[in-house]
């Protein structure tokens, strides 16, 4: 029986959970044709190993670095990612063509809208990297009010006002060593690096809106774990991870909807056996 098949592409690679989440979709689906692998693939491989890829191919999942050198090798994106000029899926079309997609900005939403948070009157966005972007996107379609980013350099701010003017939102910027105001905002979505916000966990006020932070591995973050302890609501990195990949299963295989609550039992065992 000949394979379909799709994989997540990025470097480093080895911690993605992303072959857990996708396996475990195609066996609640029964698509046992079908199988997900990993590639430690950095952007000067890239056009090669795209170059190389089969009929047998239905999708990848891109990470970083290569949410945006994937972009020239495709045949056509969405408006969604276009929007942040970053791709996360490429779908492979039966005539040939490579679409690529960005599943991230909905998954944000997505992730949002499960744990009741459907609008908000402004947000603060901690970090300003492809992540952040694609927050400030998802922002434009819940937040009615300023979207505040805490950023560590000018060339950041410039980058991250650029994108809010793209995107209809209106963007002020601060200095990192502001990050702690950043706390008292309805919805503060957190796109660093591990250990980045771990100083602003004292900072937490007693009044704590909504935390989302992307991060997955190590979880609890600190912060994660602060907030939790001051009663406000906390949106993981784990939360982002299964919506966006739900929607990823989706446009691979046109099965819809995608097995959301299959997928998350699947992450949540794998984090807990690390």
């Amino acid at each position: 029986m000949s394979r379909i098949r799709a994989a997540v592409l990025g470097s480093p690679i080895e911690h993605s959970l992303s072959p857990v989440l996708h396996r475990a979709a195609y066996q609640e689906l029964g698509l046992d044709d079908w199988s997900y692998d990993r590639f430690e693939i950095d952007e000067a491989a890239l056009p090669q190993f795209v170059a190389e890829l089969g009929p047998e191919w239905a999708g990848l999942s891109l990470t970083m670095p290569l949410k945006r050198a994937i972009i020239p090798l495709l045949d056509g994106i969405t408006d969604t990612a276009a929007s942040v000029e970053t791709v996360n899926t490429v779908v492979f079309t039966e005539d040939g063509r490579r679409l690529g997609d960005n599943t991230d900005i909905p998954g944000i939403v997505a992730a949002l809208h499960e744990r009741g948070i459907e609008k908000v009157s402004s947000a603060a966005i901690l970090g300003a990297g492809a992540t952040a972007s694609s927050a400030l996107a998802a922002l434009a379609r819940i937040c009615s009010g300023e979207v505040t980013a805490y950023v560590r350099s000018q060339a950041r701010a410039d980058e991250m006002r650029q994108w809010g003017e793209r995107l209809g939102v209106p963007v002020r910027t601060a200095d990192w060593s502001e990050a702690a105001s950043a706390l008292s905002a309805p919805l503060v979505i957190a796109t660093t690096p591990a250990g980045t916000t771990d100083t602003l966990a004292a900072s937490v006020p007693e009044s704590a809106g909504t935390l989302f932070d992307v991060l997955y591995d190590p979880w609890p973050t600190a912060l994660a774990a602060a907030w939790s302890g001051q009663g406000g609501r906390v949106v993981g990195g784990l939360d982002l991870l299964v919506h966006q990949a739900v929607l990823q299963v989706e446009r691979m295989t046109g099965r819809t909807p995608g097995p959301l609550a299959a997928m998350r039992a699947a992450g949540e065992r794998a984090l807990a056996s690390r």
